[in-house]
């Protein structure tokens, strides 16, 4: 990793900082996979139904432990990538240029 000397004439704000430092340890994929995963959490509120998650190409997959959760979540599902999508946009950890893990297209749910 290299070593940055900033001077004040090249000084970031701690956010721009903590996002370059991000994109260069190439760590933007799996962040934004789990605010991805953490956002499905929060908006679907079926966190502890969940038992996996997996997002691929814009799909999020998500396998749940009832069936009556299964249900109610999939006459939502249009609404629930909304949302999802509308949390990440307000997250500023979310990198919206990450070829590998970007807005979620579309939900699966089994």
């Amino acid at each position: 990793m290299e070593r940055y000397k900033i001077t004040r004439k090249n000084a970031l704000p701690l956010g721009a900082a903590i996002k370059e430092y991000l994109r260069s340890a190439r760590l933007t994929t799996g962040l934004n996979t789990r605010l991805i995963f953490k956002a499905w959490d929060d908006v679907s509120g079926a966190g502890q139904f969940t038992l996996k998650r997996y997002f691929r190409s814009g799909k999020l997959y998500i396998t749940l432990n009832s069936s009556v959760v299964l249900s109610q979540l999939s006459s939502r599902k249009e609404f629930l990538k909304e949302m999802l999508n509308d949390r990440l946009s307000r997250d500023e950890l979310f990198e919206q240029d990450d070829q590998n893990a970007t807005w979620v297209e579309e939900i699966i749910l089994k």
